[in-house]
């Protein structure tokens, strides 16, 4: 069974990077290049499952899989035809259903030959299913290679990951806190989980310093990964840790840390109404693995039944790295991005006419001197402008997609009051004074959805140093059934806060407040695509939120009651001896946060935001799944109604 040991070879920077150069090289038959004897690149055909593509499509394009020479690329479990003469790579998890169909796949001697790569390892039993369907197919000289790529994890940006985007309700929040969880059903989700974080670690070439908080879920994660890591470093033969795979690249001499934190920590960021780009598409569209799905209404059609509007087209765009605009702007405040999309919209339409401009005058029919030589002055611009045509086409792709993204997410601002909720949850998470009551906001039938007063009365309810009184509570509730919610996520979070309040003080967040400027009249001048009236202009002050100011405690070696009786786990240690004594005196270079139960983009944001003011160090957000707040709500409820 061969380990695959990339790091060394590659001294990748980010995560994104390192994924990337395992997938190609994979899809490379696992050998850096490979070539047929005309430079082309060996034609194949790629077999996955559910999990493989949701590794591989936020990563390789369907371009970019094409110059790699994969002509085909099909799902494990649908009807595949034979196609005898072409060698297939399969990038599957190893399950028993998945392996019954890999050895179907072999007695039906669908290729010419098989590349095996599982992405997380497979057990021994089911590699021996596999040589005896090789055997009984007499295909044994047809499998070619069998890989445990470890891999089994999804990179979203240079410094994010998830888990999983199958099967997430398996770990997710639910999962873990659900009152009537086995011993045996918990066991299996931390599994699930340390087996994704293995592998991370793997790909990432380096061994971490765990710290965790005592009593949570993060702390189970971090006893099986210690345990798990040192399994592997003991094994000194086919340890996936060698010493020449640490040290590459980013990582440099010294080893990150891990910090595992839970979920149950702060749950009111992800409840949170947010003001930045990314987290708002997320928030308010349907975006995941870095795909948004929009549906755009073509208008109106008359038949003979009269006028009405067409059928709604379903549009879908990939807002990824090379995307410079979404690079840029993705964690700025909105007005900022409609802003810079008008900018955009307004420089490309400049230089559409100047290309215009220049061919008519090229189509000057003029005999005179000065004609001629104004032509031969301009033959050069338009030359030079020919030339930067197919830049500007791809410049004016970006502009519409990002001036369709943006519109869809302006409308659900102004449809659900979208600034006034962001910014009276800040004033409530940073114990400012309310300007206007509680119960005005959630009794406003024009203020937001039924969800979005539920998510304002969850956050008041969370950071609420005292608990409203049993009168006060019934006439929220009242108000709340008024406005059409559902009551089950607060009976969770009732229930949580009891539990909580015995066990630590709630989250603090900070005491900044986000400052409004006026309306975005400066923005929205005439023939501005975005009229955004009425929107407050909220600009975004930098706060620590509980996640990043856990991060700086440990990463700085701060001392602070938060984070002081933190368990500490080297896995290069001898002994597994268990302290919160850290023998790491300095600060840490690089650090990963994971957030176990579920991450959101604003937790990122602020990570992000944080470390901008750090000079050479570097943070990885993970999270066990990535969910917005209607996702967590209907999580909270249906641990709400037990």
């Amino acid at each position: 069974m061969v380990g695959v040991k990339m790091a060394a070879a590659v001294a990748a920077a980010s995560i994104r990077e390192r994924q990337t150069v395992a997938l190609k090289r994979m899809l490379n038959f696992n050998v850096p290049h490979v070539k047929n004897s005309t430079g082309e690149p060996v034609w194949k055909v790629l077999v996955y499952d559910r999990f493989g593509q949701d590794i591989i499509s936020p990563l390789l394009s369907v371009k970019e899989l094409r110059d790699m020479g994969i002509t085909l690329h099909l799902l494990l479990h649908s009807d595949r035809d034979p196609i005898p003469d072409v060698p297939a790579v399969y990038f599957v998890m190893p399950t028993e259903e998945n392996i019954d169909r890999m050895c179907q796949d072999l007695r039906n001697q669908l290729y010419e030959s098989y590349y095996l790569n599982f992405i997380s390892a497979i057990s021994r039993s089911k590699l021996e299913d596999i040589a005896n369907a090789a055997l009984a197919a007499s295909a044994v000289t047809q499998v070619a290679k069998v890989f445990d790529q470890y891999l089994n994890f999804i990179t979203l940006e240079d410094d994010m990951f998830v888990l999983c985007n199958q099967n997430k309700e398996l770990i997710s929040y639910r999962a873990i806190n659900r009152p009537d969880i086995t011993d045996t059903e918990m066991e299996t989700v931390m599994d699930t989980i340390v087996d994704s974080l293995f592998c991370f670690f793997v790909t990432l070439g380096a061994v971490p310093i765990i710290r965790c908080s005592r009593g949570t879920a993060a702390e189970m994660v971090a006893v099986k990964l210690d345990k798990k890591l040192r399994e592997n470093l003991r094994d000194a033969r086919n340890s996936l840790f060698t010493g020449d795979t640490l040290g590459a690249g980013q990582f440099s001499f010294q080893r990150p840390l891990l910090v595992l934190v839970d979920r149950n920590i702060d749950l009111a960021t992800p409840l949170h109404h947010t003001w930045t780009y990314q987290a708002l598409v997320h928030d308010v569209l349907d975006f995941h693995l870095n795909r948004v799905n929009l549906e755009e209404s073509t208008g109106v059609e008359n038949s003979p039944a009269g006028a009405r509007p067409k059928r709604k087209n379903k549009k879908s765009y990939d807002l990824t790295p090379v995307d410079k605009f979404w690079q840029k702007h993705k964690g700025s405040p909105f007005p900022e991005v409609a802003e810079s999309v008008q900018q955009e919209l307004e420089y490309y339409r400049a230089q559409e006419d100047e290309v215009k401009r220049l061919k008519s005058i090229m189509g000057l029919e003029g005999e005179d001197e000065g004609a001629i030589s104004m032509l031969s002055d301009n033959t050069a611009k338009l030359t030079s402008a020919v030339s930067s045509l197919p830049e500007l086409l791809e410049k004016k792709r970006l502009i519409d997609l990002h001036t369709n993204v943006a519109t869809a997410v302006l409308e659900h601002i102004k449809a659900r009051k979208l600034d006034v909720y962001f910014e009276y949850e800040e004033k409530i998470m940073s114990k400012t004074t309310l300007d206007k009551s509680l119960l005005d906001i959630i009794s406003d039938p024009d203020a937001g959805t039924p969800e979005d007063k539920m998510r304002l009365f969850l956050i008041y309810y969370i950071s609420t140093q005292q608990v409203p009184s049993e009168a006060d509570l019934e006439q929220y509730k009242k108000a709340l059934t008024d406005a059409g919610c559902n009551l089950n996520p607060l009976q969770y979070i009732k229930q949580w806060k009891a539990f909580a309040k015995m066990a630590s003080a709630p989250a603090s967040y900070g005491n900044t407040t986000t400052k409004p400027m006026g309306l975005l009249s400066r923005v929205m001048n005439t023939g501005s695509q975005f009229v955004m009236e009425g929107v407050k202009n909220l600009v975004l002050k930098q706060q620590n939120l509980p996640v990043t100011r856990i991060l700086d405690n440990l990463m700085e070696m701060k001392s602070n009651p938060e984070t002081d009786d933190y368990r500490y786990f080297d896995p290069k240690m001898l002994r597994g001896n268990d302290s919160s004594v850290p023998r790491n005196k300095n600060p840490f270079q690089e650090a990963i946060v994971f957030v176990v139960g579920g991450g959101n983009y604003i937790e990122y944001q602020n990570l992000v935001d944080y470390i901008k003011g750090k000079q050479g160090k570097h943070i990885l957000y993970g999270c066990s799944e990535l969910f917005n707040a209607s996702q967590f709500i209907k999580q909270l409820s249906q641990l709400g109604q037990k």
